[in-house]
């Protein structure tokens, strides 16, 4: 499936302040927008960030209470690895800066979820099927239903800590989409959904729901002898990766 961009959910519509301003403006922002945070702009660039907490300590200018340091990121980079930068840093936000450090957009956590929500569909998973039927000369079934987590064969042996996170907070809010696994004899593969099926797994979950594509021929697909190479059988055998912020994000500290 196609990697969707930052640039793609972003919201372009950049509400900025300027170090000079008086915190009274921030406030008043923060009352006529709702945000709780904004990027601090000098000469058009992104030179520090003032958010609702940094107005505890009574300054008058933004300059004297905004933070220096800036995580952004960057229009082309993966949606999902700006979600990794933001809970490794426990950010709900991060802005969209250009080549000139300039500002162009604010991708948010609530962006991230919609377009994990809009992900997973039928639609998406019948075009998985109809390439099995098509590869393997075999017929298929689709089912909505519930799978036993201690059942499913993963067919990737890495995964992601920080996207790992963000599955279990989705999880415990009800938010997470069905996995999609395939079921061939006694077997069930989980083909999309590993980070989700390991949170739902350490969390101690027993079923998730997934979208089911039954295989009535018992045969072995190139993703089982994939597994079978990789030596991954169950949820336990995956590994962790280590991401960094190398093209995905970067931290601005002005003086």
């Amino acid at each position: 499936m196609r990697e969707h961009k930052v640039s793609e959910y972003m919201t372009r519509n950049v509400v900025t302040v300027r170090p000079e301003h008086e915190l009274s403006y921030v406030v008043e922002l923060i009352e006529k927008t709702g945000h709780d945070s904004f990027p601090v702009l000098e000469d058009g660039r992104v030179v520090g960030i003032i958010t609702a907490r940094d107005l505890i300590w009574k300054k008058k200018l933004v300059s004297e209470a905004m933070s220096k340091r800036v995580v952004v990121t960057y229009p082309d980079t993966k949606l999902i690895d700006s979600a990794r930068v933001m809970f490794r840093e426990g950010f709900s936000k991060l802005p969209v800066i250009d080549d000139e450090k300039r500002p162009i957009g604010i991708i948010t956590n609530m962006d991230i979820l919609r377009s994990h929500i809009e992900r997973a569909s039928p639609e998406k998973v019948k075009m998985l099927t109809r390439y099995l039927e098509n590869l393997y000369r075999i017929t298929t079934v689709i089912e909505d239903s519930k799978v036993e987590i201690k059942r499913l064969r993963p067919t990737q042996n890495k995964i992601s800590p920080d996207e790992l996170r963000g599955r279990e907070y989705e999880l415990k809010r009800g938010l997470a989409e069905p996995i999609v696994v395939i079921k061939v004899g006694d077997r069930t593969l989980l083909v999309d959904g590993h980070h989700r099926a390991l949170a739902a797994h350490r969390m101690g979950m027993k079923t998730l729901a997934a979208y089911v594509i039954h295989v009535k021929e018992d045969i072995k697909l190139g993703i089982e002898k994939t597994a079978d190479k990789m030596g991954v059988y169950t949820l336990d055998d995956i590994k962790m990766t280590e991401d960094t912020f190398k093209e995905i994000a970067e931290i601005i500290e002005s003086k």
